[in-house]
């Protein structure tokens, strides 16, 4: 019975182990859970306590700046900002041109590079053989090829974009020289008021100038005090120079503001021809481009055309009368001799007119591509 009894409170003890473990487990992770908590709500609100921080200084800093006196720009300064505005418009302006004027020169030698590779590659060739093979083409005429492939034309003078001066040192000068004049004018009233002569020829004493300034202290009540009607001298006469020189520097200001308005105006219309300009070298390039490609083309298609050319004259020889060729031997003769035609009716014309790109050559390349495709479509 006593060894029954053993094992059953053995039995029990291992029963209840579990329970124990299972209940201290979920005690940690409480507890775990718990502190969990409490770091995410310390951060939290750590970062709603720097956040609203960050707000603070923002707001802060807002009413500083709002705080900050706005000087108002003077007349002068402002003209000086439109002189620079107006500089910088100009220089942009020359600086698409030049770039421009860069890329048609380009493309100008690069045109005039594919007209020599086509004489070379197959067109004086081509020419040479049909006068062998006795072929004439009474239909075309030929054209004098105009000098200028493309003329550029300026039609408004560069602009100089000019600097303002303050009007300073000439408003000291006027307000120097009309100061002393003020002075002396005071000195000579009191000569007329005293009855007292001055003698010119040398400079004036102290003792000769002390009568008038005391007369000068009378007239504003301090008894004949000479150094109250110095003081009265000397104070009307630096209002006359402040005033002649607030004056100056005024007037100058105003006229800057006009003139450098006026300047950047013209710059500004100065900026749109030059834009226009740009787009019409646009224009002109894509033109040659276009006309380079062409050329190339010609030259591939003249090349052909000059190993057939070579196959009738050694095949069938020189003929005393056209008409003895064959019929595909004219046809051959005949298709070459528009190609060369459509080409020199092309390349014989300036692409510009009156500085702009010319509406004729424009035409003439296009029909000078459809005669190609008229040969390209004939081949295949």
């Amino acid at each position: 019975m006593k060894e029954e009894n053993k094992v059953l409170e053995t039995t029990e003890e291992k029963v209840e182990s579990p329970e124990v473990e299972v209940e201290e487990k979920s005690e940690e992770a409480s507890v775990d859970k718990a502190v969990e908590v409490e770091a995410t709500t310390e951060n939290e609100t750590k970062d709603e306590v720097s956040n609203e921080a960050e707000a603070q200084l923002n707001e802060e800093e807002k009413v500083e700046e709002e705080e900050l006196p706005t000087r108002e720009l003077k007349n002068n300064e402002i003209a000086l900002s439109l002189v620079e505005e107006a500089k910088v418009i100009v220089n942009n302006a020359d600086m698409q041109m030049e770039e421009c004027q860069l890329l048609l020169a380009k493309d100008l030698e690069e045109y005039e590079e594919a007209k020599e590779a086509l004489n070379e590659g197959g067109l004086d060739e081509c020419e040479v053989l049909l006068e062998t093979l006795g072929y004439e083409d009474s239909s075309y005429e030929k054209v004098v090829p105009d000098e200028v492939v493309f003329e550029t034309k300026e039609d408004v003078e560069p602009i100089i974009v000019q600097d303002v001066s303050s009007g300073k040192f000439t408003g000291f000068l006027m307000a120097l020289i009309l100061a002393v004049g003020t002075f002396v004018a005071m000195v000579y009233v009191a000569t007329q008021k005293l009855g007292v002569a001055l003698d010119t020829t040398t400079l004036p004493s102290q003792q000769s100038l002390e009568p008038m300034f005391s007369w000068y202290g009378k007239l504003i009540g301090m008894n004949g005090d000479p150094l109250f009607g110095l003081a009265l001298v000397l104070f009307v006469t630096l209002l006359v120079f402040w005033i002649t020189y607030a004056i100056r520097v005024s007037t100058k200001a105003s006229k800057n503001l006009n003139f450098a308005t006026q300047q950047l105006e013209d710059a500004e219309a100065y900026t749109v021809h030059k834009s226009s300009c740009k787009s019409e070298m646009d224009k002109v390039d894509a033109h040659i481009t276009d006309a380079i490609k062409t050329l190339n083309t010609y030259q591939v298609l003249l090349n052909e055309q000059k190993g057939k050319l070579q196959r009738i004259l050694y095949i069938e020889d020189e003929k005393e009368e056209f008409s003895e060729y064959h019929e595909k031997s004219k046809e051959e003769m005949k298709e070459t001799q528009k190609l060369i035609n459509s080409l020199h009716s092309f390349t014989s014309l300036s692409m510009s007119e009156e500085g702009k790109l010319s509406v004729a050559s424009e035409q003439m390349l296009k029909k000078t591509q459809r005669t190609m495709k008229r040969m390209i479509d004939r081949l295949y």
